[in-house]
C-alpha cells in the first residue's frame, strides 16, 4: 500500500508556467525517495476533480491524502475527507492559502512535503454552509462578491495582487444587504457589508477577519462587518493587518454552533475562497472535529 497519496492542481500558483505539473510531480518524488516514503500521485484535470480523486484515494484505504494547491483544492480534498479519520496535509500554492498561513505551515514545496511525511496528526473542526463543507472561511454578502469575480480570471492570472485589486474596485460598487440572522436561539436583523463565519480566523496574506476564531474549539466565530461610506471602509483596513478586526469600528462577532442566514434577495456566498451557488437561505453549522489535519512535528 502507498503511504500516502498525493494530489497536484497544476494550475495554483504556477501563473504561465507550462510545465508546473512535470516540475511538482519530480519533486514530490524526489523528496518521498529521500524520505523513503512511496507515494501515489496525481494531477487534477478539471474544477472539482480534487475531491473526486480524494475519494479515490479514501476508498482505496490509502492512509494520508495530500492537497498540493490553494484553498479550493483543499476545500475539495477535505469534503471528500471529512469523517473518515484519514489525515489530509496541505502543500500551500494558492493565492491566499489562508488555513496554511494561519497553522504556520511551510510554504517551500520541498520543505512541506518533508514535514508531512515525518509529521503528526491533530484533529480540528470544520464547518458547513448549505451542505457544502468548509475548513476554513465561508462568507455572505461582499466577499461572496469577490470570490465570484475572482473566479472568472483565467487562469495564469488569479494571485494575491489580482485579489486586492477586485475587492479595492468593487467596494466603490457593491450595495451591503440587509439580513435577517438566527443564531443559537436569537433572531436579528442587521445591515452588512458581508458575514463571515470563520473556522480559520484569516482570508490569507495575513488578512485576519475573525481573531478570535480557533480550529479545535468546536465553535464558528461570526463575523458581521456592518456597511459604512465606502471611502471609510477602507479606515478599517488596517485592523485586517494587525488582527484587532475584532475591535474594529461597525464590527460584531459572536461565537456560534449554527446560524441561519436570509435576506432581500438571493445570497452571493462562498467557502474557502471558492464561490457557491447563490440562495435564498444560507444554513451554516459547525462540525466539531470532523477533520483530521497532518501538520509537522515541532508544530
Amino acid at each position: 500500500m502507498k503511504a500516502a497519496g498525493l494530489i497536484i492542481n497544476p494550475v495554483s500558483g504556477a501563473g504561465a508556467d507550462t510545465h508546473a505539473a512535470e516540475k511538482r510531480v519530480a519533486l514530490a518524488r524526489d523528496v518521498a525517495q529521500r524520505c523513503g516514503c512511496s507515494i501515489e500521485i496525481v494531477v487534477t484535470e478539471y474544477a472539482g476533480h480534487a475531491r473526486v480523486l480524494a475519494a479515490s484515494f479514501r476508498d482505496a484505504a490509502v492512509p494520508l491524502v495530500i492537497a498540493w494547491g490553494g484553498d479550493g483544492t483543499t476545500n475539495e480534498v477535505a469534503g471528500a475527507l471529512i469523517h473518515t479519520g484519514v489525515p489530509l496535509a496541505i502543500v500551500p500554492s494558492g493565492s491566499g492559502n489562508g488555513l496554511a498561513t494561519e497553522l504556520k505551515l511551510p510554504v517551500n514545496a520541498e520543505r512541506a512535503i518533508e514535514s508531512i511525511l515525518r509529521g503528526r496528526n491533530r484533529v480540528m473542526d470544520a464547518g458547513e454552509l448549505n451542505g457544502r463543507v468548509f475548513v476554513n472561511l465561508a462568507g455572505i454578502g461582499f466577499d461572496g462578491h469577490i470570490a465570484r469575480q475572482f473566479q472568472r480570471l483565467a487562469a495564469g492570472k488569479r494571485g494575491g495582487l489580482p485579489y486586492l485589486t477586485i475587492g479595492l474596485r468593487s467596494v466603490w460598487g457593491y450595495r451591503p444587504g440587509t439580513y435577517t440572522i438566527e443564531i443559537d436561539g436569537d433572531r436579528f436583523e442587521t445591515g452588512a457589508l458581508l458575514i463571515a463565519f470563520a473556522n480559520g480566523c484569516q482570508y490569507g496574506n495575513n488578512a485576519v477577519i475573525a481573531p478570535l476564531a480557533c480550529v479545535d474549539d468546536g465553535k464558528l466565530e461570526m463575523v458581521v462587518v456592518k456597511p459604512w461610506p465606502a471611502a471609510a471602509n477602507f479606515l478599517r483596513l488596517h485592523h485586517l493587518f494587525r488582527r484587532t478586526a475584532h475591535r474594529a469600528p461597525g464590527v460584531l462577532t459572536r461565537t456560534v454552533t449554527s446560524a441561519r442566514v436570509t435576506g432581500a434577495g438571493l445570497l452571493e456566498m462562498h467557502v474557502d475562497g471558492e464561490s457557491v451557488e447563490s440562495a435564498a437561505e444560507a444554513h451554516i453549522r459547525v462540525l466539531p472535529g470532523a477533520l483530521t489535519l497532518r501538520v509537522p512535528a515541532s508544530s
